[in-house]
């Protein structure tokens, strides 16, 4: 209890000691991934995989969201409870993985919460006059805000939707939008070592 107690105290003093402004956007990204030594040991137990879901504000480099998933299953199907955990004036970035049409509508109703969410490329888009596109079909449609860069180095194209606006005080460029997703792999890369 006394850890907790002063973890508790520690987090609360933290964005004072940072001297961090509410104005900021605090990256949050969010991933998981699979505990294989918990794995082997629990097999016997039935649980054929672990998964460790997480998030990390980078201005505070506050861990949020930790989860554990005993079993299989896709990201998109788990991990609300890590993406609930990002901060106020936050921005969850996720991968693919992550990707539903209705975790995407989830997130664009979200008040001071922002999202940065990788599609896959096989997702249908329409372009819409006001250059925002619906994605999906039929009733499973979404009006979102597009983004389209290229790694030239892998050739590889990234599809990212987002909420955050271009113009205003939360507002954000694409080329922004590509730098957020590009730290986002920075930082899972170096999560996995």
């Amino acid at each position: 209890m006394v850890f907790y107690n002063l973890f508790v105290h520690l987090r609360k003093n933290l964005h004072k000691n940072k001297k961090i402004g509410n104005n900021k956007l605090a990256l949050f990204p969010i991933d998981s991934t699979i505990v294989t030594l918990t794995s082997k040991l629990l097999w016997s137990q039935g649980f054929n995989q672990v998964k460790l879901f997480s998030g990390l504000n980078l201005l505070t480099a506050e861990p949020g969201g930790i989860m554990i998933h005993f079993g299989q299953g896709h990201d998109s199907k788990y991990g609300d409870n890590t993406i609930e955990s990002t901060p106020e004036n936050g921005v969850g970035v996720m991968d693919r993985g992550f990707a539903s049409l209705e975790r995407i509508k989830n997130l664009k109703i979200k008040y001071n919460r922002y999202f940065v969410l990788r599609i896959n490329n096989n997702f249908k888009l329409e372009m819409l006059e006001d250059g925002q596109y619906i994605i999906g079909t039929g009733k499973d449609q979404v009006k979102v805000r597009l983004v389209n860069f290229c790694d030239l180095e892998t050739k590889t194209e990234f599809r990212l939707v987002t909420n955050l606006p271009e113009t205003g005080e939360a507002g954000r460029s694409n080329e922004d939008i590509a730098d957020f997703y590009r730290l986002f792999e920075v930082t899972v890369r170096e999560w996995s070592l």
